[in-house]
């Protein structure tokens, strides 16, 4: 993320996982040279059924206005017309609300799946509001990996419960997040995205290019000027990438895995039978780091960025 530890006051057993240093220097090193890694081991299994239980139940309890029926997709053109037209999205920062998958909904706008495979992620704030994922998210575990990474001050941008539904869980094309999540300097950015079922390559793990994280961006996604439509727009365009350097990085249930906000990544669609539920958030060292105040996400009066570290 910023400044790097490099000088431990003692040598560690650099296969030991304790909680507070829940992550090795070799783990360290792979970030920083690939720009990811996978680390088993964050959460129990019990952990994980906790929080597909909890989001179950919020899910059972939704209500969508029908104008809020918005259909989610990574796709250039549809992103400005879905995400961008809708101030939905736009002011879910400091909300939870949801987004829903291609084909669930009849021309009524009635549902045409069953409530619970409808949803393509549930966000932007489950870290704020909701009580089990406020501890995962500041859980000393999770403060000893931004720790080792040498963060000073970090606080918590965003989060989200992805589905990524059996069947009809849609491809997220190659990407990078800091596209989404712009800071001065670059390289202040890193999401963690937690397994909470087992993710493999049949149904849709993550898939990154190594070291992809030291070109810069080629791509930004903008707020427009106050008063226009869409809401947001995108500066650049997604390069061409080469498909035989995407590396698939299946996770094991209660894995997490570090990436950097710089580094090229995809999933694909999920045509397994199984689903693969993920709670992700990204957290930004904020010393001496600008966020752009063209990024789609703000903090608010009501919810300003906060602080990983918990006194």
């Amino acid at each position: 993320m910023i400044h790097i530890v490099s000088d431990l006051t003692h040598e560690l057993d650099r296969t030991e996982k304790t909680t507070m240093d829940f992550m090795t220097d070799r783990d360290v090193q792979k970030y920083l040279e690939d720009g990811y890694v996978v680390l088993d081991g964050l959460l129990t299994s019990q952990e994980c059924d906790e929080l597909r239980q909890r989001m179950a139940e919020i899910v059972d309890r939704m209500d969508v206005p029908e104008h809020c029926r918005i259909t989610f997709s990574t796709y250039h053109d549809e992103q400005l017309k879905t995400q961008g037209n809708a101030d939905y999205f736009i002011t879910s920062g400091d909300k939870i609300r949801f987004f829903f998958e291609k084909g669930v909904f009849d021309d009524k706008g009635e549902f045409i799946v069953p409530k619970q495979r409808s949803l393509n992620k549930v966000g932007h704030a489950l870290h704020a509001y909701e009580p089990l994922y406020k501890k995962v998210t500041h859980s000393p575990k999770v403060q000893g990996i931004a720790k080792k990474l040498g963060a000073v001050s970090p606080v918590i941008l965003q989060s989200m419960f992805i589905f990524k539904q059996p069947g009809i869980g849609g491809e997220v094309t190659p990407h990078q997040d800091a596209t989404f999540l712009y800071t001065e300097p670059l390289g202040r950015v890193m999401g963690l995205w937690i397994a909470l079922e087992d993710a493999t390559v049949n149904n849709g793990c993550l898939w990154f290019i190594p070291g992809s994280h030291n070109s810069g961006i080629s791509r930004r996604m903008v707020r427009t000027a106050k008063g226009t439509f869409p809401l947001t727009d995108f500066t650049g365009r997604e390069q061409d990438y080469d498909e035989q350097k995407f590396i698939s990085a299946p996770v094991k249930k209660g894995g997490v895995v570090l990436i950097h906000g710089e580094v090229v990544h995809r999933s694909a669609e999920n045509t397994s039978e199984d689903s693969r539920h993920v709670y992700t958030f990204h957290i930004m060292e904020s010393q001496d780091t600008r966020w752009s105040p063209d990024n789609w996400l703000q903090p608010t009066e009501e919810l300003p960025f906060p602080p990983l570290y918990t006194k």
